[in-house]
């Protein structure tokens, strides 16, 4: 480990990485286009996770035609959505709370990079017991390019006042991995219901079943970076 780079911040993105939020926005597309006759599979729903909704938008029109009833569902799935975080709330990922601690007690700050638009961020934050938690927050409608550019991860250095070759990025999905890695990030895969791709794979410098394996790992890092100091 002596030739690895130096940490000194950590990118996380949200949805399906530090919150058990993608069934809830399956639930909500999937359900949304359902009331309007129509039936998103989970095949194509898999190419949505990790995307901004712009882009996901694209894909329906592309799969469900361009009859597709994009204005009524836009103000259809959000209303399921707000119900069923209602009624089950947001549950952390498990491993968040002991590596958020540990960054705390190393002093490593810590920002989110998210695809959701920055209403749904809040809220979903705020339901979590995360709000006030991370020194940065870059949402998908405050940049230009959504992931799999790295536009968001390199904001999100920006906030932090890192260079993007010292921060490590944790995603879960494919297009996330590409964004960070294009980044110049030290990319971390934990992925979450859609099993990782090829492409993935390659972008991801190390590739874990969970944010408590991806916790030992960084850990491991950021001793060797205290003992060389």
């Amino acid at each position: 480990m002596t030739n690895e780079r130096v940490i000194e911040a950590v990118v996380f993105d949200m949805d399906g990485l530090i919150l058990d939020t993608e069934p809830i926005y399956k639930t909500a597309w999937q359900s949304g286009c359902r009331d309007l006759g129509y039936e998103l599979d989970d095949a194509t729903y898999s190419q949505l996770v990790g995307r901004p909704t712009i882009a996901c938008e694209q894909v329906l029109l592309e799969r469900l035609g361009s009859a597709f009833p994009l204005e009524r569902f836009r103000q259809l799935w959000p209303a399921i959505w707000q119900a069923v975080v209602s009624s089950r709330g947001i549950r952390q990922k498990p491993g968040l709370s002991a590596l958020l601690a540990l960054l705390r007690s190393r002093n490593v700050p810590a920002a989110v990079a998210t695809s959701s638009e920055a209403d749904f961020t809040d809220l979903s934050l705020n339901r979590a017991g995360l709000w006030n938690v991370f020194q940065a927050i870059v949402t998908g409608d405050q940049i230009e390019r959504g992931k799999p550019a790295p536009d968001i991860y390199l904001a999100a250095a920006a906030k932090l006042g890192v260079r993007p070759d010292r921060c490590v990025a944790l995603e879960d999905s494919e297009s996330g991995a590409v964004a960070a890695s294009t980044a110049g990030m030290v990319t971390l895969l934990v992925p979450d219901w859609v099993v990782p791709s090829q492409v993935a794979r390659q972008a991801a410098t190390e590739v874990f079943p969970s944010l408590v394996e991806a916790n030992a790992y960084i850990e491991a890092r950021l001793s060797v970076a205290n003992s060389a100091g």
